[in-house]
């Protein structure tokens, strides 16, 4: 059985044969990941993993504290009054694009056989608008002018769901990703009111394509965000990453069993990521993770170490993580 196989397995509400691994293996492990993202790489402006630009003009900046992510350039905000986003942005004309060469380019590097594919196609709406104004003029607006923001998103929207069309006719992925962080690590930026108002819409949208599609979705939401699950699910989301410590995971593993795949549960801001943590510590970390969260199914672990790529005991931890995750993973079925 391939890493993939195994996967799909996990995402279609079965145990599967090992703990899958989310995101990509680690270099040098000889090993395939079990899901591979892609982005048309078209509408990526000129953003790379150093930062640049994004097709509407947001400058973003890496940083070593996020592990080289890059976020919006602070204080370069392009959209100041949401009243004349109109004026400001603009989404880009794709009737000119072959998508099928796009396509075919941008999945090269990734063995189909091996690895599910992963469909993204951008940030968020709920990011998109706080990257465009910054969260202080990005919130207000959100409470002085729904109406403009519902109609800023609308016109997001209507790309991006043409956009989604092209990416899984020409891609053909297994699985699409929504994204989008609308919570912090105490409770959400926005309420589940203003959620189902605002932002929710829109991605039902998306999820109604993927789902006509009768493909897997997956959710990106950082955060304490627990409160728009059932939000989430009414638009076919079966997977949530990071799914992060700060929400009740035990109690939505047992409300939800296979039914949400949860990908992550793992403290990465706690003691494992505290330079001084030894090798057993962080080995014993990843086995009560797996045994808190991967019996029966319905968990892949995702397992990280935030800090600079050049510091050696990142490295050093990050090396533990996985050897453990392979070691005790792939023989969690046989034992429990």
């Amino acid at each position: 059985m391939t890493e993939k196989e195994n996967f799909l397995m996990l995402a279609r509400g079965q145990q599967p044969e090992w703990v899958p691994r989310y995101g990509i293996a680690p270099p040098d492990s000889g090993r395939f990941p079990a899901c591979a993202m892609a982005m048309p790489s078209a509408l990526m402006g000129s953003r790379t993993k150093d930062g640049g630009t994004d097709i509407f003009g947001v400058t973003y900046t890496p940083t070593d504290s996020t592990g080289g992510a890059a976020l919006p350039t602070p204080n370069e905000f392009i959209l100041k009054d949401i009243t004349k986003w109109r004026d400001v942005i603009h989404v880009p004309d794709i009737s000119n694009i072959d998508w099928e060469a796009m396509a075919a380019k941008d999945t090269k590097h990734i063995n189909r056989n091996e690895s599910a594919l992963q469909m993204g196609t951008h940030v968020g709406y709920f990011q998109h608008l706080m990257a465009f104004m910054g969260f202080t003029e990005g919130m207000c607006a959100m409470i002085e002018e729904p109406e403009e923001v519902m109609a800023l998103f609308e016109y997001l929207a209507d790309f991006y769901d043409e956009v989604l069309k092209k990416s899984i006719k020409y891609y053909k992925p297994e699985l699409v990703s929504i994204t989008d962080d609308t919570a912090t690590a105490k409770n959400p930026f926005i309420s589940p009111k203003m959620y189902r108002e605002l932002v929710k819409p829109y991605h039902a949208r998306l999820g109604e394509i993927a789902m006509n599609a009768n493909l897997i979705i997956d959710m990106h939401n950082c955060g304490r965000c627990e409160d728009f699950i059932e939000d989430w699910m009414d638009f076919g989301v079966s997977m949530w990453n990071p799914a992060q410590v700060v929400n009740d995971l035990v109690g939505i593993k047992k409300k939800y069993g296979n039914k949400l795949v949860l990908v992550g549960c793992w403290d990465s801001q706690g003691p494992v990521g505290w330079p001084d943590a030894t090798e057993e510590f962080v080995r014993s970390e990843v086995r009560r993770c797996m045994d808190t969260f991967a019996p029966g199914g319905g968990f892949a672990f995702w397992g990280s170490v935030l800090g600079s790529q050049d510091d050696p005991s990142v490295k050093a931890r990050a090396a533990w993580i996985d050897d453990e995750c392979t070691k005790y993973g792939h023989a969690f079925y046989k034992t429990h």
